[in-house]
């Protein structure tokens, strides 16, 4: 029975998220039309994002290491274990942003406006494919659009989750560019929805977000990707070992 209620409130999120997202759809669909107009696409992302979460009894608390200075440009890098890392991720940047994600979201009745206009499609398995998905990302953030990308590629099967290897490719760029990074570790998503709540449902919760201070690229080179990669890691890592400690 109790699995039976955590289904049911798992499709009572996606509903909800799907009815605000029609709610506003002529919004939507009007900024999503030219780039110039995508800063307040995004206003409306992060509208649909909270009131869907609200209306289910799910909050997002977020705690930072330092105040984020949100005129910059800057890869944000959370980790990822469920679909609220998105809503998460919508909520907190600020400013005009944009994801990479994977291109199976273009088949998605909601996500697919924006991976046609604003986000990114990447097939993860296509070398060319991520190629033009980076060039895209790099072109953004040249033009101050900062750019989501989850570092582990997707939500991994295991349950309870853990932290899996990242890709190279936020960090290559960020040092290409000399863009900060963000890294954001989403603390306890995954125990109020975990992958995408179909198979375990979910509930009404408090989503503890940790936001790291931006790590600067400006003096690295392309050689120090792979040690940038591991500190981030690193840095979760230990912010994951620490809130399972604590609790």
């Amino acid at each position: 029975m109790k699995l039976l209620l955590k289904k049911a409130h798992a499709h009572f999120y996606r509903y909800g998220q799907a009815f605000f997202f029609f709610l506003w759809w002529p919004f939507l669909y009007y900024h999503s039309r030219k780039p110039e107009r995508y800063a307040r696409l995004n206003f409306f992302r992060r509208l649909c994002a909270w009131c869907g979460s609200t209306m289910a009894g799910i909050f997002y608390r977020f705690q930072f290491e330092q105040p984020i200075d949100w005129t910059r440009t800057y890869i944000i890098c959370p980790n990822h274990t469920s679909n609220l890392d998105i809503s998460s991720a919508s909520i907190l940047v600020k400013g005009n942003y944009c994801f990479i994600g994977k291109d199976e979201l273009l088949d998605n009745i909601v996500t697919k406006l924006f991976f046609q206009t604003i986000d990114i499609p990447v097939n993860r398995e296509s070398k060319i494919s991520s190629f033009r998905a980076f060039k895209t990302a790099a072109e953004r953030l040249q033009k101050g659009q900062s750019v989501i990308i989850f570092p582990e590629g997707k939500i991994p099967d295991d349950y309870p989750p853990r932290l899996h290897e990242f890709k190279n490719g936020p960090f290559r760029l960020a040092i290409e560019l000399k863009i900060p990074i963000i890294p954001v570790t989403s603390l306890n998503t995954w125990q109020v929805l975990w992958d995408t709540g179909l198979e375990r449902g979910s509930k009404p919760g408090v989503c503890h977000i940790y936001v790291h201070q931006p790590i600067e690229t400006a003096d690295m080179s392309l050689d120090d990707a792979d040690l940038l990669k591991d500190r981030v890691f690193k840095l979760m890592q230990q912010k994951l070992e620490q809130t399972h400690e604590n609790y």
